[in-house]
C-alpha cells in the first residue's frame, strides 16, 4: 500500500445539521409510516438518521460515476469502483427530531486485500455525533468504503460459504421496484450511479443490474424489528454478504439469541442470505 493512501490514516471533518422535521417525514413516508404523525420534539426512530449529514457536493464536482471527485474526506479513489460493506452503529443517547446536531468524522482504518474478484482497498470511517448545545454524544457509526478495480473477465466472484441461518420468529416480504431505490437515493442525496442509472451499471460497471444499496437494506431490517417488537437497540452490526439488485424480492427476518438478535434479508426465489445485521 503507498505511503500516499495511509496518509490519510486520522484525516478529519466536522458538519453541522440539524435534524429538520421535513426530512425526518420523507424517510417515515419511504418506510410506509404516517408521516403527519411526526412532531418536533419526538424521538428519531434509530437507524432514521440516514437522512442527516448528506452529501454537500456540487453538481461540477461530480465524477462520471456519481462520487465527488474530491470527497473532503476521502483519499482519491485508489480504484475506480466503490461501494458500501459493512456499518456498525452504536446508539448512546437520545436523539429528537429538531435538535441542532455536530458530527466528527475520521477515517480510522485503511486496508489492501486480495481475493478471488480481484484486489480491493477498504476504507473504514466513524462518525460520531453530538448534540450542538450540550457535546452529548447520541451517535457513533463507522462505515467500510470497498475500492474495487475495474470489472475483468478473468475476475470471478468471491464464493462464500452460506450461513446456517436460524428458524424466523418474524418476516416480512419486499420487493425491490426502481421507486423504492429512488426514493432512498433522494432522501439521502446519493448520487452514485449504480443505485438509479441501469445503462451506467449495466453498460459501464458490468452489474446486472440497478444496485440495492446497503443502506436501505439495514434501514429495513431496523424498521422490521421495531415493528415486530416495539424494542430500541444499542449496537447493529450490519454486514453485506452479496449484492442485491432491482427487482429481485427480498425476504426480512429475525430470531432472537442469547447475545441479541440476528437480523437478516435472503433472496426470496432460492434463499441466497444477501444481508445480515447482528443487534442487541
Amino acid at each position: 500500500m503507498s505511503d500516499d493512501l495511509l496518509s490519510w490514516l486520522g484525516h478529519r471533518r466536522e458538519l453541522d445539521d440539524q435534524c429538520a422535521l421535513p426530512l425526518v417525514q420523507r424517510v417515515a413516508a419511504l418506510l410506509d409510516h404516517d408521516p403527519w404523525a411526526l412532531q418536533e420534539g419526538q424521538p428519531l426512530p434509530q437507524g432514521w438518521h440516514v437522512c442527516l449529514f448528506t452529501p454537500r457536493i456540487c453538481q461540477s464536482d461530480l465524477r462520471e460515476d456519481g462520487h465527488a471527485q474530491h470527497d473532503p474526506l476521502m483519499p482519491p479513489a485508489p480504484l475506480p469502483r466503490r461501494m458500501l460493506g459493512g456499518r456498525r452503529c452504536q446508539y448512546l443517547g437520545e436523539l429528537r427530531i429538531g435538535a441542532q446536531l455536530h458530527r466528527v468524522d475520521e477515517i480510522v482504518d485503511i486496508q489492501r486485500k486480495n481475493g478471488s474478484s480481484g484486489e480491493m482497498v477498504i476504507i473504514t470511517t466513524r462518525h460520531t455525533v453530538s448534540l450542538r448545545d450540550t457535546g452529548e454524544k447520541v451517535l457513533i457509526e463507522e462505515q467500510d468504503s470497498i475500492y474495487r478495480a475495474a470489472p475483468s473477465a478473468a475476475a470471478s466472484p468471491a464464493k462464500r460459504e452460506a450461513p446456517l441461518m436460524p428458524e424466523p420468529q418474524f418476516e416480512t416480504v419486499r420487493e425491490t421496484d426502481p421507486t423504492l431505490l429512488f426514493r432512498f437515493s433522494a432522501v439521502t442525496f446519493n448520487t452514485h450511479r449504480i443505485h438509479y442509472d441501469l445503462p451506467y451499471v449495466t453498460g459501464t460497471e458490468g452489474y446486472p443490474g440497478l444496485i440495492v444499496n446497503g443502506g436501505l437494506m439495514s434501514l429495513l431490517l431496523m424498521d422490521l424489528f421495531r415493528r415486530e417488537t416495539g424494542g430500541a437497540l444499542q449496537v447493529t452490526d450490519a454486514r453485506n454478504r452479496a449484492a442485491a439488485f432491482g427487482g429481485m424480492t427480498l425476504r426480512l427476518k429475525g430470531a432472537q439469541r442469547d447475545e441479541g438478535w440476528l437480523l437478516w434479508i435472503e433472496e426470496a426465489t432460492k434463499g441466497k442470505v444477501i444481508m445480515e445485521m447482528t443487534a442487541k
